[in-house]
């Protein structure tokens, strides 16, 4: 038989009455991110997804390392099915880990019995099966509190299904049950990281990014873009807002005390992704805000952003120290292009002596000579949208 691979599910198994809507949504992300590497069967059955290959045709290597990244999964094992019978297993488990046995010096069998008219309890089954590798290969010695390697027999309805340690999956939620929200996607490091975190909680993400020719380069928009294709890694497809914004910055520039600067360009940022949310279906906007990280990012400051809009803001990164944030980065593949010298909009016209506990009447006084709707408006019309995927 060919290989199949096991899903084994996270959070989705505490659900209750809809736990089948779950269920559904996570094997409709499997099949897609499956399809570019052939035709693959995609089941449910007690808690575990079955990705089972349709033909030799398939690129089993492929789909395996893209089965890693899907939230919902909380572990995942490559496994060999072989009929239920113990003379079936041992052969199995011999021809597909044998390689593996041979290059440890302790090992144990752990097996679980999904089938209750197997004749055998789990115990049983792993006695014998243990035994008898053991006789297969002298050299290895039997360890049941700290082998070297641990081979899992599980049999189930369909068939036995023999595997050696299972890998972590990305955990978290299907994408597409929690809804749609915006990511203010910049090129710095957090933005990214606060977009895979709120993914993964079943969140279907879009961007928008604010860019400013030619105070910002064609290079630091790319730069952006490449982060948004390494997140749909993880997230899926999705399309990144490019938001015309010198002449927003400009006007700023020249009508406002500098010490807003920041404080009155990220109202407008948090007003016009609020017009393209809306009108993209996204029910909350996402920043990578952390609390204290910068000047803007003080507790008053932020009270004055986001008092620019009446949809949710999420900010997954508000209690987190750069460590941990950079940690993160690392892990999903983020960090070595967020730290390429491109800079983005937000270090343009940067104040001199930012204003830190600022109040909304201050901010509005600040910025009365500008006509907020007339450049909101204009930078809506010159507004480029890029869809994104990854491609590997």
């Amino acid at each position: 038989m060919n290989e199949v691979f096991l899903l084994k599910l996270g959070e989705i198994v505490l659900k209750g009455g809809n736990r089948f809507q779950f269920e559904n949504r996570l094997k409709t992300n499997i099949s897609r991110r499956m399809r570019p590497f052939g035709e693959f069967r995609v089941s449910i059955v007690q808690s575990t997804v079955y990705v089972e290959p349709e033909n030799e045709n398939c690129d089993l290597d492929g789909a395996w390392d893209a089965c890693h990244y899907i939230f919902g999964v909380v572990s995942l094992c490559r496994c060999r099915p072989c009929d239920k019978d113990l003379d079936k297993i041992f052969e199995t488990a011999m021809l597909y880990l044998g390689d593996d046995l041979r290059s440890v010096r302790s090992f144990k069998v752990e097996s679980k019995r999904s089938d209750k008219r197997f004749p055998l309890t789990s115990i049983g089954i792993s006695q014998d099966i243990g035994g008898r590798l053991a006789e297969a290969i002298p050299e290895l010695e039997v360890d049941v509190h700290n082998p070297d390697y641990t081979v899992y027999v599980e049999v189930r309805d369909r068939a036995a299904y023999v595997h050696g340690p299972a890998d972590p999956g990305a955990g978290g939620l299907p994408t597409g049950v929690g809804g749609r929200a915006m990511v203010l996607l910049s090129g710095g490091i957090d933005s990214p990281v606060a977009g895979y975190m709120i993914a993964k909680r079943g969140v279907e993400l879009e961007c928008v990014h604010f860019f400013s020719y030619p105070y910002t380069s064609e290079l630091a928009k790319d730069k952006v873009l490449e982060l948004a294709r390494l997140m749909t890694r993880y997230c899926g497809r999705m399309t990144v807002n490019i938001v015309g914004f010198t002449e927003i910055q400009e006007a700023i520039r020249d009508n406002c005390p500098e010490e807003f600067f920041t404080l009155i360009m990220r109202r407008f940022m948090m007003k016009i992704s609020e017009r393209i949310a809306r009108d993209h279906g996204c029910e909350a906007l996402v920043t990578g805000e952390n609390l204290g990280q910068v000047a803007s990012q003080t507790m008053q400051a932020m009270a004055v952003t986001g008092a620019a809009t009446t949809l949710p803001i999420f900010q997954p990164l508000i209690g987190m120290d750069k460590e941990e944030i950079v940690t993160i980065a690392r892990k999903i593949g983020t960090m070595e292009t967020s730290i390429l010298p491109y800079e983005d909009c937000c270090t343009v016209f940067t104040p001199r002596h930012p204003k830190t506990k600022p109040t909304i009447a201050q901010v509005d006084k600040a910025c009365e000579k500008l006509d907020f709707d007339a450049l909101i408006e204009r930078a809506l019309q010159n507004t480029e949208l890029v869809k994104v995927r990854y491609n590997g």
